[in-house]
């Protein structure tokens, strides 16, 4: 594997698109890491995590399923100060994992997926960033589609504890509209076809 391959961030607000985006770019054949589906996994089987999860937010953050997330959920999301020490705990072994699992890759680049990429720090070891944008009623709109779990009060709480749009776009190198206003194929493609001219260029 190539030491200098490109690594590629895609980010955006819940709700954006992320997802759809990754894959378009995982069908051209880019090797696509999803941080928050990993987070998801670790919360549930890295046992370091777990102890330390239960260590400061109490035993019933475990229940059969995995991690209690209406439990965790009604803790964090009225105080900052234990949001943010939960994130300590889950972002530095997702961070780990990346790297094993990038080590690994035979793309010409790869894509690393996230909506924390800027709050979490991740992305300063990547060499691109691209935003994935959409007005915030069109997102809450595709999340309760989606999540028929969530209230719009608490879609609107992630919102506003996420990076503003116009913050997320300004910290981009590359925008990606999905709000229907232009096809995202055709966006995708551009993008791509830069990276493979990055890859063949070093």
């Amino acid at each position: 594997m190539k030491k200098n391959k490109l690594q590629v961030g895609i980010t955006g607000g819940i709700g954006s698109g992320k997802s759809l985006i990754c894959k378009i770019f995982s069908a051209l054949g880019v090797s696509v890491y999803d941080a928050d589906t990993r987070a998801k996994w670790l919360t549930n089987n890295d046992e370091t995590i777990k102890n330390k999860v239960v260590e400061h937010f109490g035993k019933k953050s475990y229940n059969s399923n995995g991690l209690n997330r209406s439990y965790i959920s009604s803790i964090v999301f009225k105080d900052q100060t234990k949001l943010t020490l939960l994130n300590s705990i889950i972002h530095p072994a997702v961070g780990k994992d990346y790297v094993n699992w990038f080590e690994q890759q035979q793309s010409p680049y790869t894509i690393k997926e996230a909506a924390l990429m800027f709050e979490s720090g991740s992305y300063e070891n990547l060499d691109r960033i691209i935003n994935v944008s959409a007005p915030i009623e069109l997102r809450i709109r595709r999340v309760l589609q989606r999540d028929s779990f969530r209230s719009e009060k608490e879609v609107r709480s992630i919102i506003d504890k996420q990076l503003s749009e116009e913050e997320r776009s300004g910290r981009s190198d590359y925008l990606i509209h999905n709000d229907g206003s232009q096809m995202v194929v055709p966006q995708v493609l551009k993008l791509h076809n830069q990276f493979m001219e990055i890859d063949r260029l070093t």
